[in-house]
């Protein structure tokens, strides 16, 4: 019996004991109403519920006798062992071995669909990250949000949501001018401008883009800049692809800030100018000085935006709202946004952009502050000079322990990671600890195939050891954690169960054999195991898919 089927089997008990109790009382009343918690204690049981004491007041009664009568009706449920009341009306439930020890069977032969739910069906998201400039390498910076975002977007795609991830190229503005003059220079000779970018990467993609274009510096000044910059800007936003490619990052879209200014064939309007109009249309324009405002202080932004200056010019922020409204034009009715440290004033700033857009602030709009990390001992790039470079990150700590420990940790806290502890090959290490739980499971596998040990015999009623009890519990909980992390957007959840799972298999792996000691026969509990084995190995590969992590199968 898994957690959904028991929290039927609670409703389908609890809803006419409220409406015999008081009319209509029960009216509206969902399993979703009625939820079940993991005891911390597990002799309490297998599942609690605060049903009663939720429900007590709506049907005028004593908690605890409501308790008592949950119970004893949910005494009568098929697989259910044994209910009992604790406190003030607390229902603590045990399964039988049987109900419980089906789960195994369950999630094998379900597989990789194990854990992907419902809970976000109906969501249409475009989600948002990493967005860095293409004028330089990725920096750690990035390399968290990538993490973080494309861990968020595997656990609201497994719990049904339609979303999109969306990758924003700043290649718009002065600081593609900047961009574009500093590698000019760099193709001539001659110094960084006092307001370019430096660093031994500017100097690589001057040689490409002599390699390119060996007639670069024959053309007409103007024509220099231009070809500089679009030919380096087209090897810098390769080289972030394809970073973000070996760190197991997929982005479904690039957008070009370009298209936002761009004028279409027929001389129109730009999406910039014709957000200006649409703004005005919703309300919250005003002209005041020679310039055009937007009131987004109706929406609790601390001062209204300027959208246009005096001197005909936009501001930074028509480019949001023109990307805003893009996003809602190609139908995506949730935006998530995830930025670095450096962008709380955008948190307000966005929300009220959307409530300006007609959209509902508190509800089609998130924007998430991802913190700062730190490596202890990293070393600055040697071709940027002055970050930490993604790739650098990479080839030194290993993708797995790298993305790992950055989806370990609530977005919102500050972050030191050890490379010397993510490179050690010990339980210290925690993506070693899960990674090494999934390979011993298919190195369980591996012998209990060679020793006659297959899947073709169950019998869930004969896994009543302690130790069992405890690993399918967990098991249970898996597709409620990747719901409970996708509505939190909260991979780190997703970790955390990761290592409790895997230390439950290590004691199960101490004390229940799955192949029989030496000339002993092999019994249906030996069969019965494998399943128990195979199905923790599934759900551990599972969950590390969702962190972008892999799952190997032999270390």
């Amino acid at each position: 019996m898994d957690p959904d089927a028991l929290s039927a089997a609670l409703l389908a008990v609890v809803a006419p004991l409220a409406e015999a109790r008081r009319a209509g009382s029960s009216e509206g009343l969902t399993a979703a109403d009625l939820p079940l918690e993991r005891p911390k204690n597990r002799d309490h049981g297998d599942w609690a519920s605060n049903a009663a004491l939720k429900l007590a007041k709506a049907v005028g009664a004593n908690p605890r006798e409501f308790a008592a009568e949950i119970a004893d009706g949910l005494a009568a449920v098929d697989g259910v062992a044994e209910v009992e009341v604790a406190g003030p009306g607390f229902i603590n439930i045990r399964l039988d071995a049987a109900a419980a020890g089906s789960l195994a069977k369950t999630i094998v032969e379900a597989g990789a669909a194990f854990g992907t739910n419902d809970s976000q069906r109906g969501n249409t998201i475009n989600l948002e990250f990493v967005s860095a400039n293409p004028t330089g390498p990725m920096h750690i910076g990035h390399t968290r949000w990538a993490a973080l975002g494309d861990s968020m977007a595997r656990l609201l795609q497994a719990s049904g949501a339609t979303l999109v991830r969306e990758f924003y190229i700043n290649d718009a503005g002065a600081q593609m001018e900047r961009f574009g003059r500093s590698v000019l220079a760099a193709a001539k000779g001659e110094p960084t401008p006092d307001d370019g970018y430096a660093g031994a990467y500017i100097e690589e993609l001057a040689r490409r883009v002599l390699a390119s274009r060996p007639d670069l510096l024959e053309l007409a000044e103007a024509d220099q800049l231009t070809t500089a910059r679009d030919l380096a800007y087209e090897f810098q936003l390769g080289e972030l692809q394809h970073s973000l490619e070996k760190f197991n990052v997929h982005f479904d879209v690039w957008f070009s800030e370009r298209t936002l200014h761009s004028k279409p064939e027929d001389g129109g309007p730009s999406l910039v100018d014709e957000a200006v109009d649409r703004l005005r249309a919703q309300g919250h324009v005003f002209d005041e000085d020679g310039a055009v405002w937007v009131r987004t202080t109706d929406f609790g932004d601390d001062r209204d935006r300027v959208i246009r200056r005096s001197n005909g010019e936009y501001t930074y922020f028509a480019a949001d709202a023109a990307y805003y409204l893009s996003k809602s034009d190609r139908g995506f009715a949730h935006k998530i946004y995830l930025l670095g440290a450096d962008h709380h004033g955008y948190v307000h700033r966005l929300k009220a952009l959307a409530g300006a857009a007609g959209d509902d602030p508190s509800k089609d709009i998130e924007v998430l502050i991802g913190q700062l990390v730190s490596i202890n001992g990293a070393r600055l790039s040697k071709r940027a000079g002055n970050i930490i470079e993604l790739d650098d990150l990479r080839e030194w700590i290993g993708t797995d322990a790298l993305r790992y420990s950055l989806a370990r940790y609530p977005a919102d806290s500050p972050l030191t990671l050890d490379p010397e502890i993510l490179r050690k090959r010990t339980n210290d290490n925690p993506v070693f600890y899960v990674q090494y739980a999934h390979a011993r499971t298919h190195n369980v596998t591996r012998n209990a195939e060679a020793s006659g040990v297959d899947r073709s015999g169950f019998a869930p009623e004969l896994l009543t050891h302690e130790t069992e009890s405890a690993l399918l519990g967990a098991l249970q909980e898996f597709p409620r954690i990747v719901a409970f992390a996708a509505e939190l957007r909260e991979p780190h959840r997703v970790a955390r169960y990761l290592e409790e799972l895997a230390g439950l298999y290590h004691r199960w792996y101490d004390n229940c054999r799955v192949i029989p000691l030496g000339d002993e026969p092999v019994e249906p509990v030996h069969h019965t195991r494998r399943w128990l084995n195979d199905a923790t190995g599934q759900v551990l590969r599972n969950g590390l898919t969702l962190l972008g992590v892999g799952a190997p199968e032999r270390m």
